[in-house]
């Protein structure tokens, strides 16, 4: 078994304080931007429209796992207390608000640039939300949060410095690890297939395998809030079974979907492809 005793911040300097979550919150981004910034390139899109696109997906993120967790986790206590809701450095980020948040971003951006497919858009920022995903989970591992059922396995987890001196399962790993192959996946299927991909059919995929594999691992984490006690799925389980019955519909809708624009057609509609 494992002693994870990792201090949460690396450094504080006066009332500044950094810590691994943050470190790796940035690390996702800035991964994110290149390889957003490579597809564009390969597509023809403008590179210069990805940090725009960055500034409307952080505020996405943010806000929207920040008012889902809010929402979904404890309303009772934020509503009670509203300038709580301000204070995100305390943590509290939701991903299924995430999950709202970013594409609504994204409708936002399209509604500004007005040159874009939204499954177009959405197709190709889910890849780097996957392995956003990767770098999330391991920001939580090293805030020994989110933490697992107790279990003798040999590869158990001890979060001693935060938690309790119980093994139990690392599902920050389980989980960082599904991401990063569900990005691996996604990223391969784009550059091979992407000439012949229906709108909407990675962005489904997406849906299926992230939150499918989240309901899964749910069944070996500690409950995150007391209410969830004594239901037979807790508050994760139950916001994914609609975003994967959506991944669904899209991947299986796709087939009927056009080929998406390229981006020397639409400013060349005469020109046949």
């Amino acid at each position: 078994m494992i002693e994870w005793n990792i201090d949460r911040e690396i450094f504080s300097f006066g009332i500044i304080t950094i810590r691994y979550y943050s470190l790796f919150f940035l690390i996702s981004f800035l991964l994110g931007i290149v390889i957003m910034k490579r597809i564009f390139r390969a597509e023809n899109r403008p590179e210069t429209d990805v940090d725009d696109l960055l500034v409307y997906v952080m505020i996405g993120t943010v806000l929207g796992a920040r008012l889902g967790h809010v929402l979904f986790y404890n309303p009772g206590y934020y509503f009670s207390n509203p300038l709580e809701i301000l204070k995100v450095w305390e943590g509290g980020l939701a991903s299924h608000g995430a999950a709202i948040g970013i594409p609504l971003a994204l409708y936002l951006f399209i509604k500004n640039k007005k040159i874009y497919s939204y499954l177009w858009l959405i197709d190709r920022v889910v890849i780097t939300v996957a392995l956003a995903g990767f770098y999330i989970r391991s920001g939580n591992l090293f805030n020994s949060e989110i933490i697992g059922k107790q279990t003798d396995v040999p590869w158990a987890f001890i979060f001693s410095k935060y938690v309790d001196n119980v093994p139990r399962h690392p599902t920050q790993i389980y989980e960082a690890l599904a991401y990063l192959t569900i990005f691996f996946v996604l990223y391969k299927i784009y550059w091979q297939y992407k000439e012949k991909l229906k709108p909407g059919y990675i962005f489904g995929l997406f849906l299926i395998t992230v939150f499918g594999f989240r309901f899964f691992v749910e069944f070996l984490k500690e409950n995150q809030e007391s209410f969830e006690a004594g239901m037979a799925l807790n508050m994760g389980q139950i916001l994914s079974i609609p975003l994967v019955i959506a991944g669904f519909y899209f991947v299986i809708t796709s087939k009927n979907r056009e080929l998406p624009k390229t981006a020397e057609s639409m400013h060349n509609p005469t020109k046949k492809k």
